[in-house]
């Protein structure tokens, strides 16, 4: 036994490409709807973005060399499966238990899922 619990996920962070802010910005908010808020001002020096949607809070810091996740991602829950594949286009729609799901690429390369419960 540990003595302690796990109550939650905070957020999930992404790498992203020295410089790439205007990208990352046109896609997580431009493509995906999701609010830019603040870095603390102690963090914001070293580049890089945070988003907001719903209870979703996900962090692209800047890597160097960058280097995309390709396997590992975060995946993402939308309220309409089919119009979030006709906005973003990706991947053949798929099924597991309980959910139906596909996936996209960030402009860095990185791998997300994105999904709807049943």
């Amino acid at each position: 036994m540990t003595g302690f619990t796990v109550t939650g996920l905070h957020h999930v962070q992404l790498a992203m490409p020295v410089g790439a802010e205007p990208q990352a910005r046109a896609f997580y908010v431009g493509q995906l709807g999701l609010q830019e808020v603040d870095k603390p001002a102690d963090l914001a020096g070293r580049g890089g973005c945070w988003f907001t949607g719903g209870t979703l809070a996900l962090h692209l810091g800047v890597e160097d060399p960058f280097v995309p996740a390709r396997k590992a991602h975060p995946a993402l829950i939308v309220d309409d499966l089919l119009a979030a594949h006709a906005a973003l286009g990706g991947s053949a729609i798929t099924a597991l238990p309980g959910l139906r799901r596909f996936y996209i690429t960030d402009p860095f390369g990185n791998r997300i899922e994105i999904l709807q419960p049943d």
